[in-house]
């Protein structure tokens, strides 16, 4: 079966590396001038708010990104993939 992937404008970023003893999450923030295209696959996205766009990523970890755009021009891509 063949991926879909979605095109992003994405910067900044936080990535969860899991939870501490207090089940506080563990959080690495990157921070990045503008934003970059970037392919994600559609599988990945989690889910989109108005701010950030949350991914899996490798070993367990999600990543909240930052994104250019509108919130609806996002779910309109995602929606039509």
């Amino acid at each position: 079966m063949k991926e879909e992937f979605i095109e992003l404008a994405l910067g900044s970023h936080q990535i969860v590396h899991g939870f501490d003893e207090n089940n506080k999450e563990i959080v690495e923030k990157v921070t990045v001038k503008g934003f970059s295209k970037k392919l994600v696959a559609i599988a990945r996205v989690k889910s989109v708010s108005k701010q950030f766009i949350l991914t899996d990523y490798i070993e367990g970890r999600w990543i909240y990104w930052e994104y250019e755009g509108e919130y609806n021009e996002i779910r309109n891509k995602l929606l039509k993939e």
